[in-house]
């Protein structure tokens, strides 16, 4: 049950909702290894009650003996005495109209106990875990990893119970501060992305007794990991691998395997169709009827979405609406001599010579093609000489199409970019290290301070890449310029991801593939995306650097870059074999 600070924690801030509290105030020192104190202002305890919840398999908290109709967080003669026997740990409390009582338990021996000043509630305090258990206390992490499982721990609870206030100080600075009496938007919102409020949707399901409520954010609102997902049953966070499925499954048209929502579901099931004690920590529960559970989160969160519209997806600018009634004429076109006065736009790498392929338009002179036959200015290329072949078009604005010698080749352009990017990355990370492009104006970065705190830890392997970051107070960074090959991007979302991407990094990850993390982060975010359209000239020079470019045949994430219909398989399609 106390396997780290964040797990002891939990249980006793559990304990301060189940004593009804409408304030809670944690303090932490050392990431909670060198203390742990909690403070409420709940129903607190006689002395009778705080020597019997220092017992072991002792409670308070169940109802005429009935184990399955539990509706509290826990029971607290598990934990109390199982802290106090790997600490020192001294626990006051204070009945209303009652005198208060102390009483101080050292490593598993009652040292001393008596008369107590402090309001009505109960204050306890942990402190040196483990410190007589050495084998225990070598294998925790760092005190920064500590204090952030600590502070996601405080987060799903404060999400859980909205109408509760909660305060979180870590060695004397405050860490989180939320009123109660929200309502749980926003206490999601406040608690995650304050972004979230304006791009998510609430949700609000019932079938058979059973409520499914929350907030979902919409599929364009997503995050690198799985970080941000808070899942809730009877008001308890949980990590239930069929809840973590079914939202898998709600989202798994709309989202890309390796991006994730952000989203916060409470779930409130019938005490005789749940079992909550499968669980030590009851982290995890059983359900009754699991294909019920499945189906309505399933079901919940697709009519949510649903319903959202427009909202769950890219609206078209006014000025695309605008060319389907009107497109502009293009003057006749006139070969040019000189070169256009820019590269192509996703930036070709610098030692390959895509001079041999031109577009003669004058930048002035249309806009992109709008699917219709143009005037050829030169000859077409021959699919014989190159082995993806020659640019022909681009469907959905997200797959060149290419024709080869011996077949026809379909591109996804953003994969093979993302490729060719990290190459490049890699390339220069073996030779001279990666150009940066320092910003005009440095770019805020707002985060939660565990992930700032991860960040800057790594501020120098960063800047070998041409991230040049900054802390800029406890919860924001500062960038001050961005790896120059990325071109012009989302900061925002970069520096959001690499600090999700760092927080799922295991600690015997070698540097290398620490870097390599980082390296694919950042490609994907310098990457030509998909909905982009890109110019003949563009498709071409994408094609012919995937040519020359090692692992082309795959992007970051595993997945093919390029597939090819043979002659003969086009012929099957049609009958023609």
């Amino acid at each position: 049950m106390v396997e780290r600070p964040a797990s002891a924690l939990k249980e006793l801030v559990e304990n301060a909702i189940d004593a009804g509290a409408t304030r809670i105030a944690v303090k932490l020192a050392g990431g909670g290894t060198d203390l742990i104190e909690v403070t409420d202002d709940g129903c607190g305890m006689s002395p009778a009650e705080m020597a019997l919840a220092l017992e072991r398999h002792a409670t308070s908290k169940l109802p005429d003996d009935e184990i399955d109709q539990v509706t509290t967080l826990g029971f607290r003669g598990e934990a109390l005495p199982s802290i106090a026997s790997v600490a020192r740990m001294s626990l006051e409390s204070r009945v209303r109209g009652a005198e208060g009582w102390s009483r101080v338990v050292d490593n598993g021996a009652v040292v001393s106990e008596g008369p107590a000043a402090l309001p009505p509630g109960t204050r306890v305090r942990v402190e040196q875990l483990f410190g007589r258990v050495p084998a225990r206390r070598k294998f925790l992490r760092s005190p920064r990893a500590e204090y952030a499982a600590s502070l996601d721990v405080m987060k799903r609870l404060a999400m859980a119970r909205p109408d509760i206030a909660f305060s979180v100080e870590h060695d004397g600075r405050k860490a989180l501060q939320v009123q109660g009496g929200e309502t749980s938007p926003e206490r999601v919102a406040g608690l995650t992305d304050r972004a979230l409020a304006e791009n998510s949707v609430a949700v609000d399901f019932e079938r058979e007794g059973v409520f499914l409520g929350g907030v979902a954010g919409l599929p364009t609102f997503n995050r690198g990991v799985a970080d941000h997902q808070y899942l809730f049953v009877n008001g308890r966070p949980v990590k239930d691998r069929l809840l973590i499925g079914a939202l898998r499954g709600a989202y798994a048209e709309m989202l890309a395997r390796d991006r994730h929502p952000v989203v916060a579901l409470f779930l409130d099931v019938p005490a005789d169709q749940v079992d909550v004690n499968v669980h030590p920590a009851k982290t995890e529960v059983r359900f009754r009827d699991p294909a019920l559970i499945r189906g309505m989160i399933v079901s919940g969160l697709r009519r949510a979405l649903d319903e959202a519209g427009h909202r769950s997806v890219q609206r078209p600018s006014e000025a695309a609406l605008g060319m389907w009634t009107s497109e502009p004429v293009a003057p006749a076109p006139q070969l040019w001599d000189a070169e256009p006065s820019a590269a192509p736009a996703y930036s070709p790498a610098p030692q390959y010579n895509y001079a041999s392929v031109h577009d003669r338009r004058p930048s002035f002179s249309a806009p992109p093609p709008l699917a219709r036959a143009e005037v050829a200015v030169e000859p077409v290329p021959q699919s014989v000489q190159h082995p993806l072949g020659v640019a022909r078009g681009q469907v959905a604005k997200t797959y060149i199409v290419a024709e080869a010698e011996d077949g026809l080749v379909l591109v996804d352009q953003h994969a093979a970019h993302e490729r060719l990017v990290l190459e490049r990355m890699r390339r220069a990370m073996s030779e001279d290290g990666v150009a940066s492009q320092g910003l005009l104006v440095p770019e805020v970065v707002e985060l939660d301070e565990p992930g700032c705190d991860r960040l800057e830890a790594r501020v120098a392997e960063l800047s070998e890449f041409g991230l040049d970051l900054e802390r800029f107070g406890p919860r924001a960074m500062l960038v001050r310029a961005v790896p120059a090959a990325l071109g012009k991007g989302d900061v925002h979302a970069l520096v959001t991801d690499l600090a999700d991407e760092l927080a799922s990094f295991d600690e015997a990850l070698s540097l290398k593939e620490k870097l390599d993390h980082v390296a694919a982060t950042m490609a994907c975010h310098g990457s030509v995306r998909a909905g982009r359209v890109l110019s003949v000239a563009e498709m071409n020079a994408l094609l012919r650097e995937m040519e020359v470019t090692p692992h082309s045949g795959q992007c970051n994430h595993g997945r093919p870059t390029w597939v090819k219909l043979a002659h003969g398989d086009i012929e099957k399609l049609f009958g023609r074999k």
